[in-house]
């Protein structure tokens, strides 16, 4: 009976799980029970996933620097838009660089409010001067008002066709019947306002005193109105027209023009905005200024928009500064500090040194502090605002080439459509035209190769040096033309910052998508490490830890099998 039941016991246990063969070895005093299978598949498992675990690690070093790239691009390219703001997209007839902003300055003379009197918008790249400017006159709209009607909204039996319409616009034909009020015909007249320009309401005098009245929607024009046809004379029968040649019966405001002198010009519009008397300059006038008083109007360069975009510039430096020195944080052991990712980092110190290369610009001998900026003992920017101040109020232009980038021609016929990041500093062009006025070539020290005609456009033949210039031509004869470029402090430090921060083609979006990638693909093999591990590795380690328990169970009931035959032959 024992030797039956111990070798039913081995035999159940071979087949049995790591788990039930664990808890059956349990029941006896073997030596397989101290073993722990559970804990040794475990450690099996986690030591086929220490690669992994590696990688793991690679990934998580990866996501700082990814984050701290990430940071850098984003700093840098706001540092870029401050530039940008000062030098504008590129082209130098655009006129969108800071420089080109204009504001109007107004000066009372005399008893006037200037502010009151006058508001003047100005287009970027107006020509700059002063003018002296006295309202003479200001455009009205015409008003007129019919008879008193005793109610607004009782029928007025009246029957008849009249037409209105205002004198520059087109007239329309209403049709009233019996069965309108006053304030119908209003709401009948206000329906085609936008093809006349005329609107009509009704306004109450007195009690029983409700009158129609027309105004025009333009100023310095008249309102005209004629009877058609019908039972009634409308126009007459309303109190608008005294007879039927149309003279207006009850006028409130005449139509009247806008009359300005300017410059002792006197000059007369049919409306108080006036756009066409200086090119690019808008007049909005609100009151006359009255007799020997007059305005002086100073069309000039926005100081207050210029400085605000050169203190916007130094804030935006600053808070790159900012994260740069964060990067070079050590410990007291001299160590990187834990927020030190980048730490020695060779982008990060190359950028570093090109954008202290462009702050450390010279233009004809002046330095950033003309401009009153300077660094402090972490190399933040800072600036003094008197010497800021009267480097605008005094050397505008000096401030202008300072910063931004300037071209000199010999000739007004070559204009600058678009720049590159990499002008030479002297170019000079022969350009050919055939009889007809149209350019036909362009050659740089006898070489045709190195730009392309189409048009008027100069362009830089693609692969060359003078790839992404362009130029527009506007002659009629060939003529040779000298060029020369400066890049001001803000040029220089946009072109550095760009290869850095552009999100499409700079280096920091190039080495993000590479890490990117690369994190990508250690992710997909650690997951597969791991899924192979937990999976059929485990499943593997499970069947033969299994077969060896079975094994040593059956080994351990053999022996026990036999040493107990032994002690039963002793007996």
């Amino acid at each position: 009976m024992t030797t039956t039941d111990t070798t039913s016991t081995a035999t159940t246990t071979t087949t049995s799980t790591v788990s039930a063969l664990t808890s059956s070895g349990s029941n006896t005093s073997s030596t397989s029970s101290s073993i722990d299978w559970d804990a040794l598949i475990e450690a099996t498992v986690a030591a086929e996933q220490v690669s992994a675990d590696s990688l793991d690690l690679k990934i998580a070093e990866n996501e700082l620097e990814i984050a701290a790239y990430t940071d850098m691009q984003s700093l840098l390219q706001d540092l870029e838009t401050a530039a940008e703001a000062i030098r504008g997209t590129g082209s130098l007839t655009s006129n969108d660089d800071i420089f080109s902003y204009r504001e109007a300055y107004l000066t009372a003379n005399g008893d006037v409010s200037a502010s009151s009197a006058l508001v003047v918008t100005v287009d970027e790249g107006t020509t700059t001067g002063t003018y002296d400017l006295e309202i003479d006159q200001l455009a009205t709209a015409h008003k007129i008002a019919g008879d008193s009607q005793t109610d607004a909204y009782t029928d007025l039996g009246l029957s008849g066709v009249v037409s209105i319409g205002l004198e520059n616009m087109t007239a329309v034909e209403f049709t009233i019947t019996g069965t309108m009020s006053l304030a119908e015909i209003a709401e009948e007249i206000n329906g085609s306002s936008s093809v006349t320009g005329v609107s009509a309401s009704v306004i109450q005098v007195d009690d029983g005193d409700f009158r129609l009245v027309l105004s025009g929607t333009e100023t310095g024009q008249a309102i005209q109105i004629s009877d058609v046809s019908g039972t009634h004379d409308i126009g007459e029968a309303l109190g608008l027209i005294a007879d039927s040649s149309g003279t207006i019966k009850n006028e409130l405001q005449a139509a009247q023009d806008a009359v300005i002198t300017l410059d002792g010009i006197t000059i007369t519009r049919d409306s108080n905005t006036i756009d066409d008397v200086l090119d690019g300059v808008t007049l909005n006038l609100y009151q006359e200024t009255g007799t020997d008083n007059s305005i002086s109007v100073e069309i000039a360069s926005d100081l207050t928009s210029i400085k605000s975009a050169i203190t916007n510039f130094v804030d935006a430096y600053n808070a790159y500064r900012e994260f740069a020195l964060t990067q070079q944080e050590v410990t007291t052991g001299g160590g990187a500090s834990s927020e030190s990712t980048l730490f020695g980092d060779s982008t990060l110190r190359s950028a570093n040194r090109d954008i202290s290369g462009a702050l450390g610009t010279v233009i004809d001998g002046n330095t950033m502090a003309f401009l009153g900026l300077s660094y402090d003992s972490s190399n933040y920017l800072v600036y003094d605002e008197d010497t800021l101040n009267d480097a605008l109020l005094n050397n505008l232009d000096e401030v202008e080439k300072m910063l931004t980038f300037q071209m000199d021609s010999s000739s007004n016929d070559v204009a600058l459509l678009s720049r590159s990041t990499n002008m030479p500093d002297s170019l000079q062009l022969d350009i050919t035209v055939d009889g007809d006025g149209n350019m036909t070539g362009v050659s740089v020290g006898g070489d045709d190769s190195l730009f392309e005609v189409s048009g008027t456009r100069i362009k830089g033949v693609a692969g060359t040096d003078y790839e992404g210039i362009t130029f527009v031509f506007t002659g009629d004869s060939s003529q040779t033309v000298d060029l020369t470029f400066s890049s001001g402090l803000v040029e220089e430090l946009y072109n550095a910052v760009n290869s850095y921060s552009d999100a499409s083609d700079g280096l920091l979006s190039e080495m993000i998508t590479d890490l990117t990638e690369t994190t990508a693909d250690y992710q997909e093999e650690s997951d597969e490490i791991r899924d192979w591990a937990e999976g059929d590795f485990r499943d593997y380690i499970t069947t033969l830890y299994a077969g060896y328990q079975a094994a040593i169970e059956e080994a351990e009931s053999m022996l026990d099998y036999l040493t107990a035959l032994l002690e039963y032959g002793n007996d």
